[in-house]
């Protein structure tokens, strides 16, 4: 048996130049085929490996690399970064654990970063974090490029594009050309885009990141996150705070998301269609108002979305009027969970403003379209908006 082929230190397998997305994804990041050996390797648990004499290799202690993760990283590369050699991804053991990783290894006290003030919920805690830090933050919203209003002096831009949960686009490449021009770094949010709808290496961006927990894996059963970006003093410092912070995925956690982004591109399709078909039967309804979807011609982001993503998402957003009724509509259906997160297989909603921390209506829903049949999905969704009408 060939040992470094086994645990992923070979060059894996080889997919044509030019290979489609359903190719790549299930190719992505396997080993070189070894005889009586699994296509993909089980997850290797191990907290330490067999080190005599000089710490030279690989793997040395289950903190630092494990054999899984290797696997991964290269499947994850090749998606957000296909044909190039110059680039390397760091999984995660969450989504905020990554984003986290970019911002504390790039920022020092005295530093500014320009962050989104329409993102992730969890981003005001971060402000509040970097704050503490002795580190100033700007922010602007996503729409209208509007970062680039307040970019100057910056250390690090943060994009999210699409944002969360309003679903503003902006241009990436604008963005990253005005950050690069001033000597600033840029990362950009590249979860709900997933790469096989968005490429911001490509546009120019230094950083992917993402929570591998949404679409990627696509099952809900997953927490995960990854940074992609370009060898160097950047990543370098990037693997550093993984040690040292030590946020980690275990292997098995690992092994399910390399096993799942094999159906990465069939999910997508099935699901970004799915909400192109909702969006377009949501806009005929007289109570559902800012109906939100970077697919659907005529939103606000459509132009620009158009020019930089290839598929728009699995994500559609609107607002009904009253918190009650937000209630009342998410209690009737039938074929959707009443559940938090997106991008998995089951379709999910939720009244975002129970949460707080998002400057949305009460009645705003985010919609996560699953893999059901767009006839079925629609349908449920008409008759809970019918049976709420009272």
């Amino acid at each position: 048996m060939n040992d470094s082929t086994s645990t992923g230190e070979g060059h894996g397998t080889v997919v044509p130049g030019g290979a489609g997305d359903s190719t790549r994804a299930v190719r992505a990041g396997l080993p070189e085929p070894v005889k009586h050996e699994p296509t993909l390797p089980g997850p290797v648990f191990a907290a330490h490996f067999h080190l005599p004499g000089d710490p030279t290799g690989p793997y040395t202690y289950g903190r630092d690399e494990n054999p899984t993760w290797t696997l991964l990283e290269r499947a994850i590369t090749e998606l957000e970064a296909p044909g190039r050699d110059d680039v390397e991804t760091l999984v995660f053991a969450s989504g905020m654990a990554a984003i986290s990783s970019v911002l504390f290894s790039q920022l020092r006290a005295g530093d500014a970063v320009v962050l989104p003030d329409d993102g992730y919920q969890a981003l005001p805690l971060v402000r509040a974090q970097l704050e503490a830090y002795g580190i100033e933050v700007r922010t602007a919203p996503t729409g209208g490029d509007a970062q680039l209003e307040v970019l100057d002096g910056a250390k690090l831009l943060w994009i999210e594009t699409p944002s969360n949960p309003g679903l503003d686009v902006c241009d990436v490449r604008r963005l990253a050309e005005a950050a690069h021009a001033q000597g600033a770094l840029v990362a950009v949010d590249n979860t709900l885009a997933t790469p096989l709808g968005q490429l911001p290496l490509g546009l120019g961006a230094d950083f992917a990141v993402a929570s591998g927990t949404k679409q990627l894996t696509g099952h809900g059963d997953v927490l995960l996150g990854y940074v992609t970006g370009r060898e160097g003093e950047a990543m370098d410092a990037v693997r550093r705070w993984r040690k040292i912070a030590g946020a980690v995925p275990g292997p098995m956690e690992a092994w399910l998301a390399h096993r799942s982004i094999a159906t990465l591109q069939l999910r997508v399709e099935r699901q970004n269609a799915t909400a192109l078909t909702l969006a377009r039967a949501l806009r005929e309804r007289p109570e559902v108002t800012d109906l939100r979807y970077p697919g659907l011609p005529g939103d606000p982001s459509h132009k620009t979305a158009s020019l930089q993503m290839r598929r728009y998402g699995c994500v559609v957003s609107f607002t009904l009027p009253t918190r009650a009724r937000a209630d009342r509509f998410l209690d009737a259906l039938r074929l959707v969970d009443d559940a938090t997160s997106f991008g998995g297989v089951r379709s999910t909603a939720e009244r975002r403003g129970r949460w707080g921390g998002d400057a949305v209506p009460e009645g705003f829903v985010r919609f996560s379209v699953g893999a059901e049949d767009p006839a079925d999905l629609v349908a449920d969704v008409l008759r809970a908006l019918d049976e709420t009408a009272a």
